[in-house]
């Protein structure tokens, strides 16, 4: 029997993931990410694949965020025409998300070659088009939770809820060649116990293997409870001071974890004397979703006769016209809006506008990259420059730590313990620092036969 893996992608790092399996005779392409961070790690996108992608027979995406899917597009452009199997909810986030990648793709392209032609370089192409994107979602095949489905001769997909966000999955993948059979259990992205949307991961009982993420391996996320708390504080004090409110939100996942929350915690936190403006189209394209799928989740976000969040002072602003509009309010507005990091999009806007202002408050609920405008806000930086101008840094910084859609060390030692069997786990989607206090952790409470990842690694199964 050959059941083997190789480790391609988000060893020892957080984005592009990218895992390669050969069953028997079948080539299948676990997670399909893009490298995302500073430029001389996204440049790693535009390295050939280590494989032929006319070869692969199926590829297995966990979850819709970029880092797990946003090299499909190149995949197929280079050949690829077999199908994408991922969660039924996965597909229709990846039709939003992916398009969007593209379009950030053909603009980066753009800004790259007006450099370029200045020095009298050759012009470069975008990474993969709007168009691109759009063409390869017909090749994706949306499943549903626990629905037991043969992908290649004597290989069955099964996908588990992981509770990271709507339609992430634990992925098992079963080999039966007649003579043995074999159970490989990849984790994806798994979810926060105390996450306020998604239901806790699922928890399986066997595997011959285990690939499993290790995002927050070195440390415990502070309890929900304390959460809201700061939460109060900062509506409090934010309304004493009569400014606005900012927070940078990733579009899939925390966006709609906000919205919960201020939903389940309207009068207390006064919302009612907000305005409330979701300020990114593609969130709302995302929250939408979101509905039409709310049977997987704590679905208390939505009215039930509606698709619509429960806030009755929520307004979506759609166009640049009815987001420029904002600019005109002083106080009383809360403004949710992408990019989560502050790299781009329409946080800017709102920052340009608000950042000098010592009564307005600027929330953090997401990992701010190092080198980007959210990390130096983060890190008290006095001035930022949009747009080539400078602004001081007057508003007021909230980081609020305890919302994360990751698992948290707890959180991962527990899922692996749920194994009965103790099959050898091997640790991705983590940069060292994280990976070795959970190596340690499984190792020494759980005799857990466990390792990190490395590149190019094999590992028979």
């Amino acid at each position: 029997m050959t059941f083997e893996l190789q480790f391609l992608g988000a060893t020892e790092r957080v984005t592009g993931s990218l895992y390669l399996l050969r069953a028997g005779k079948s080539r299948i392409v676990i997670e399909c990410g893009l490298v995302q961070g500073p430029a001389d790690e996204e440049a790693r996108n535009r390295e050939p694949f280590p494989f032929d992608a006319e070869q692969i027979d199926a590829v297995v995406i966990s979850h819709s965020h970029i880092d797990h899917s946003g090299r499909v597009p190149l995949l197929a452009k280079q050949g690829y025409t077999g199908p994408v199997y991922t969660h039924e909810a996965s597909k229709a986030l990846c039709e939003i998300m992916l398009p969007d990648s593209g379009y950030l793709n053909e603009k980066e392209a753009e800004y790259e070659n007006r450099k370029r032609a200045r020095k009298g370089k050759a012009r470069i192409e975008p990474l993969y088009t709007q168009e691109d994107a759009k063409n390869c979602i017909s090749q994706f095949h949306g499943l549903e939770y626990e629905q037991a489905t043969e992908i290649t001769p004597g290989l069955t997909l099964t996908l588990f809820d992981a509770g990271h966000i709507l339609g992430s999955s634990i992925v098992q993948l079963v080999y039966d060649d007649g003579k043995e059979h074999r159970t490989l259990v990849f984790s994806g992205d798994l979810g926060f116990r105390h996450a306020p949307l998604m239901d806790p991961a699922e928890r399986l009982a066997h595997a011959d293997a285990v690939l499993m993420e290790s995002t927050y391996g070195d440390r415990n996320h502070r309890p929900i409870d304390e959460t809201i708390a700061e939460l109060t504080g900062v509506f409090e004090s934010a309304r004493a001071a009569q400014g606005n409110i900012l927070i940078p939100a990733f579009t899939v996942g925390r966006t709609q974890d906000l919205l919960y929350l201020m939903a389940e915690h309207y009068e207390e936190w006064g919302l009612k004397k907000w305005k409330i403006f979701l300020d990114s189209p593609m969130g709302i394209r995302a929250t939408r979703v979101y509905s039409n799928y709310r049977h997987l989740f704590e679905a208390k976000l939505f009215n039930p006769k509606t698709n619509e969040p429960k806030l009755p002072n929520l307004f979506e602003t759609r166009s640049p016209e009815e987001s420029m509009e904002i600019n005109d309010i002083e106080s009383g507005a809360i403004i949710i809006a992408g990019s989560g990091m502050c790299t781009g999009g329409r946080i800017l806007h709102h920052l340009k506008n608000n950042v000098w202002r010592e009564q307005c408050h600027l929330v953090i609920v997401g990992y701010q990259g190092i080198g980007t405008l959210g990390r130096r806000l983060v890190d008290g930086a006095d001035e930022i420059r949009l747009w080539g101008h400078e602004y001081r840094v007057r508003i007021q910084l909230h980081t609020i730590g305890g919302l994360s859609a990751h698992a948290d060390q707890a959180d991962l030692v527990n899922w692996y313990a749920g194994f009965e069997n103790r099959p050898p786990v091997y640790l991705v989607h983590g940069e060292e620092r994280g990976q070795r206090p959970l190596l340690e952790k499984l190792r020494s409470e759980l005799k857990a036969p466990a390792e990190i990842a490395r590149f190019q690694q094999k590992v028979t199964i």
